[in-house]
Order: C-alpha cells, then structure tokens, then sequence
C-alpha cells in the first residue's frame, strides 16, 4: 500500500476492497469473486453478492480489536472473470423452469434438455473457478471466494485439497448442503458438502449451525463413521439454555479438525436478522457476537487457514447498485473478519 495511506481516513472513491489501494501483487490476500446463483431454489440474488460487497467494504474500520491491523498485509479483489455472468444468465433462465416443475423433467425433453445444460455450465464454473483458485494458491496467497450462491466454492475446495491433502472444512450454514443433486442440479448450492465428501478426498468436515436438513442428510452424517462432524443448532442453543461451557463445545468440535482448515461460511448460518434477503432464511443460527467467538477460536486452536470463502450474500430486491442493506454491511465485515482470523492462523 501507498505510504500515504491513512486507515484512519474516509476510503477513496478510487479505492479497492475495504477502501484499499493495495496492488494484487503486493496483497497477501486475494479475493476471488464469482457472482454466479443459477441454482439457488428460493431467492436469487446471490450473484450480486461479490459487488455488493465490494461497495459496503469500504464503509468496514479496519482496526481489529482481535488481530491488530489486517489491512497491513494486503487485500486485493480480482477482477470478475465476465464468462462467470454470462454463464450465470444462460444457466438461471433454463434453471428456473426446472426449480417451477420442482426438478422433474422425466417424460420432459425440453426440461431435461434444460437440466443437462445447467449441469454442464455447473461444472464449466466449477473448472473456471479451480484454475483461478489454484492460481492464487500456488502463489502462497490466502485465498478468499466471495460467491454466489453456495455452488460456487467447489473448484476452490478442489485446488486446495490438491495443494494441502490434509485439509480439514470447518462449514458455517444453516443447511447441512448434504442433498444428492437437488432438484436434480449435479452441483446445486444445496449438494456442495456432498459433492466434497463424494467427489474429494476429504478426511473431516465440521459443520455449525445446522438447523435445516432432510432425514437422507442426516442418514448420510451418522453413516459417515465420524468423518461429518455437525454440531445442529439445537445443541447449540441447548448448551446456551443449560448454561454449559460454550467455550469447551467450540474446543470440542475444533479440535476434530486437522490443523490445515479451509473455513466456508454460507452467511445463513447467522441468525436471519443479520442477513434477511439471503437466498433461504432460516430461523435461529449463530449470533453475531457467537460467529466472532468460533472465528478467534479458530486462531487460539492453532489452526492454520488455507483459504477461505463466503457465499448466500444476497443484497436483495431493493438493491439499486448505490446504497446497500443490512445484508452487504454484514457480510462485508465478516469477510473481513474471516480475512483478519486467516491472517493471525498464518
């Protein structure tokens, strides 16, 4: 960054993320937007999530109580890769008449037609964001996706799970993402941890703030013979109802983990009212001040971050490009916050 740069200061009109004027080749952190939410099965909106993001950070301080000053190391967002949004509108025009026929195109040529093709372009995303992924990590940056819906991570997971075989996934969701191709989409944002667990050689994923699932998910963790680790919210409210030692449930969990972690955190696993234009709203979740707790948790474990993505950041319909909601706000912190705890792991 510039020696002239003041945190202190109002960021720039011209600056970068979080009001930035850090180069990427000086920025220890690289940011990867990828505003793609073809298969998002209640709201979309998601895709707009990276830019939204953008224009909230720079209203974030970037002082840290927990970490000191994060923005020392650099943070640099890349450009958007233009092939993501227009894949993005082929794919959600032909995935949407498959989410209104509730995923069943059997005896339906035309929709089965329109389900292969969002499949393919799924798996076209999936490739475009590995290569860009695998770039950043090979250069020994920290990783950061900004999705998009929870789709979008997949080919980051992929590249760091090729570079760091001993990866651990630490998931934050309100959704345990554990269906078999929903609605019949081969990378739906709702079958992203199963696509990990089927399709990657992944030796533990812990997941937070479960609430919403169905019994074959369930099935799917206990079968799993520990290697899904899922503390479902109602535990977690539970233990704060009872009065027992949070801290010791946080150790608990994190210490199932390896020390190399990739956190991904779908912004749903906070309490709705943090994030109420998220694509599925869930009552219940983590609060605020709870999120906070895990992440410096995470630094006092010992963990190392390898990367790192956020997803469901949904600006909503009011969304006029200039001002923002609650929704970008938030999520631009926590980006922050999860770039300043990766930072400290490192």
């Amino acid at each position: 960054m510039s020696t002239s740069f003041d945190p202190n200061a109002a960021a720039r009109p011209d600056s970068g993320l979080f009001g930035l004027d850090c180069s990427l080749a000086d920025a220890a952190v690289h940011v990867l937007p990828v505003p793609f939410d073809a298969t998002a099965s209640y709201r979309k909106g998601a895709w707009k999530g990276p830019d939204a993001i953008f224009r909230a950070s720079k209203q974030v301080d970037l002082f840290d109580l927990a970490t000191g000053r994060p923005y020392e190391a650099g943070i640099a967002m890349l450009d958007v890769d233009p092939r993501f949004l227009a894949k993005n509108r082929e794919a959600s025009k032909l995935a949407d008449r498959v989410i209104a026929a509730g995923g069943i195109v059997k005896g339906k040529p035309a929709l089965a037609k329109a389900l292969a093709r969002v499949n393919a372009i799924g798996a076209e995303v999936d490739e475009l964001v590995y290569r860009a992924s695998k770039k950043v990590l090979e250069s020994k940056k920290l990783l950061a996706l900004v999705g998009g819906d929870h789709s979008t991570p997949f080919g980051a997971l992929r590249a760091a799970l090729e570079l760091h075989p001993n990866l651990g996934v630490l998931h934050f969701d309100a959704h345990a993402d554990l269906r078999v191709a929903y609605e019949g989409f081969e990378w739906s944002h709702a079958s992203i941890m199963e696509n990990v667990t089927r399709r990657l050689p992944l030796k533990r994923l812990v997941q937070i703030g479960i609430r919403d699932f169905c019994e074959e998910e369930v099935e799917l963790i206990r079968a799993s013979k520990g290697r899904i680790k899922t503390l479902f919210d109602r535990d977690w409210q539970n233990a704060k109802l009872e009065g027992r030692d949070l801290r010791k449930l946080v150790r608990a969990h994190l210490a199932e983990l390896p020390r190399e972690v990739y956190v991904s955190f779908d912004i749903d696993g906070l309490d709705p009212t943090l994030c109420p234009n998220t694509g599925t709203p869930v009552p219940g979740g983590l609060s605020w001040g709870e999120a906070m707790f895990w992440l410096d948790e995470l630094v006092r474990a010992k963990k190392r971050v390898v990367a790192l993505d956020l997803n469901e950041v949904n600006p909503g319909p009011a969304d006029d490009g200039e001002s923002d909601g609650i929704d970008a706000m938030v999520g631009a912190r926590l980006l922050y916050r999860m770039i300043a705890t990766a930072l400290a792991t490192r």
